[in-house]
């Protein structure tokens, strides 16, 4: 007799559990979105407060919107590109000027920026505990720190999702296969190219990572890969290359010059600000505006950090030295490219007259120093890690766990002061906004205002409101735009507009009166608009 045998469905044999994320994993997603939706957060309250530097990226994402112009240069600059102003001009073309709309692409590079950060500190050999840590600190989001992400103001935002990357794409580079290679290297280069347009500040990691990649793979940069490479670094520059060749331009004579190469300011003050106040501004330890004596303990801290970091990975490259690059090697040697970048962005901050002159606001130079979290902390996470064994272990152990609750204290305190300004500056964006109907319901279509004011109040109104900047004494300013100037000279009834209580209000309250030619004043909360008299 034989006895028959029922086959079942292959999807009855084994049924699928589905899978759970690690719990280091999941906590990291969800302080990731926390990081986020605090972002967004402070969005929707008008914070950071933006100004007419943001305004001018607003306006030309309005001209492109509008296919009144592309600009290839931050209006009235040759530095500077305006990649922030074509990521917003869809935004600006459907939902019309804003600050939020210029933002929206600014926190959705933030948010690209945990992500590769993540991946970073997972690819170089940090664990998941370790990776969570990475992005509960870049989640924190000090004075400094958000304004740097947040605000279009040209540059800042991109640079660290674009460094993150090209860390990423080296790490790929150096430890795979040559046949899987050739589109890292075009967007290695693609990426590199654009940010020596956007802006040259993340210059250093690039320096960095492609001396590394020039190490490790020059024999297949010589041949096809060293071609992908330029061709795509050509394109991802080609803004700045061909407006530089057509107009005679030179962006790297204007970039140093915005570096304050005219005035020197003395050694002293340029190290104070570039090592003392630097580093914890551009690490979110400030409260807005300002540096506290206790918030600056971490200027000790970072370059020991950086010193000690650098010293373990340049061991463990020296360790596994010989063969081809193992996973530990290409770790460690990145590790120190992004450990000398980090270096070197310190370093031309110091040599520039900016780090003396206005420090505190120049720290933004300094917004890069972020994409070298996951290689700076891993010595910290590391010696944290060892809380049992010999006294001496448990003691270096205990004072690293210290250092790192200390990180996450400060920039977290630093993150609750932001959030107690934050209804000041939402009252003072209420006042521009009242400022705003105000003009429209007098009707008034072209004003003076200070530097401040101008840009500022054009984008606002979408260009209803034309505005030509004029200093304290009533002399002109610095128009980005030349052209509403000659719009404004051109209407013998423009108004003016300035702050209540500024200089520039003084000086026209002394043209009040009654005769034919002063001005008469109508006053909206935090401002003054001065119409002249027929």
């Amino acid at each position: 007799m034989t006895a028959g045998v029922r086959e079942e469905p292959r999807e009855a044999v084994r049924p699928r559990t589905p899978r759970r994320l690690p719990l280091p994993t999941l906590l990291a997603l969800l302080v990731g979105f926390a990081g986020v939706g605090y972002r967004l957060a402070l969005l929707f309250a008008d914070v950071p407060p933006t100004n007419s530097d943001e305004a001018t990226m607003g306006l030309a994402a309005l001209h492109i919107a509008r296919g009144d112009g592309f600009p290839v240069w931050f209006y009235g600059q040759a530095y500077m590109g305006t990649l922030e102003a074509y990521l917003a001009a869809p935004l600006v073309a459907l939902a019309g000027p804003s600050v939020l709309v210029l933002r929206v692409p600014t926190l959705a590079l933030y948010a690209l920026f945990l992500l590769l950060s993540w991946r970073l500190t997972r690819r170089l050999g940090g664990d998941r505990w370790y990776a969570l840590l990475v992005v509960a600190v870049l989640a924190l989001g000090a004075d400094r720190v958000v304004k740097n992400q947040l605000i279009a103001g040209g540059g800042y935002p991109e640079l660290n999702p674009a460094g993150a990357a090209l860390a990423l794409l080296t790490v790929g580079l150096c430890g795979t296969g040559p046949g899987a290679r050739l589109p890292r290297w075009a967007a290695w280069g693609l990426i590199s190219g654009v940010l020596l347009w956007v802006d040259p500040l993340i210059l250093p990691y690039v320096l960095t990572l492609g001396a590394l990649l020039v190490a490790w793979r020059r024999r297949e940069l010589a041949g096809r890969a060293g071609a992908v490479l330029a061709g795509a670094l050509l394109l991802g520059a080609a803004p700045m290359l061909v407006d530089s060749i057509r107009h005679g331009r030179n962006p790297v004579a204007a970039v140093l010059a915005a570096g304050g190469t005219g005035a020197s300011a003395d050694w002293a003050d340029r190290l104070y600000g570039a090592l003392v106040l630097g580093p914890p501004l551009a690490m979110g330890f400030c409260s807005p505006g300002r540096c506290a004596t206790w918030q600056l303990w971490w200027a000790v801290a970072f370059p020991v950090l950086l010193v000690l970091a650098a010293f373990t990975a340049w061991h463990t490259l020296r360790r596994a030295s010989g063969g081809p690059p193992s996973a530990e090697r290409v770790s460690a040697g990145v590790r120190l490219a992004l450990l000398g970048g980090a270096a070197g962005v310190v370093a031309a901050y110091a040599l520039s007259n900016a780090a003396g002159q206005t420090p505190i606001e120049s720290s933004r130079y300094l917004s890069c120093l972020a994409v070298a979290v996951p290689a700076l902390l891993r010595p910290l996470w590391r010696t944290a890690r060892r809380l049992t064994g010999r006294p001496v272990a448990r003691a270096t152990g205990f004072a690293a766990a210290a250092v790192l609750a200390g990180v996450l204290g400060t920039g977290a305190a630093a993150t609750v002061d932001v959030i107690r300004t934050a209804p000041d500056v939402h009252a003072e964006a209420d006042r521009h906004r009242s400022l705003v109907d105000t003009l429209g319901a007098l009707d008034v279509r072209n004003v003076r205002g200070g530097y401040w004011t101008c840009n500022r109040l054009t984008y606002a109104t979408g260009e209803n409101v034309v505005c030509a900047v004029v200093d304290d004494d009533l002399t002109p300013g610095f128009d980005r735009l030349p052209a509403y100037r000659r719009e404004v000279a051109a209407d013998p009834g423009a108004a003016w507009v300035a702050p209540a209580g500024s200089p520039l209000a003084a000086r026209l309250d002394e043209r009040l009166g009654t005769e034919s030619g002063a001005l008469d004043v109508v006053t909206v909360a935090g401002w003054r608009i001065y119409l002249p008299r027929p």
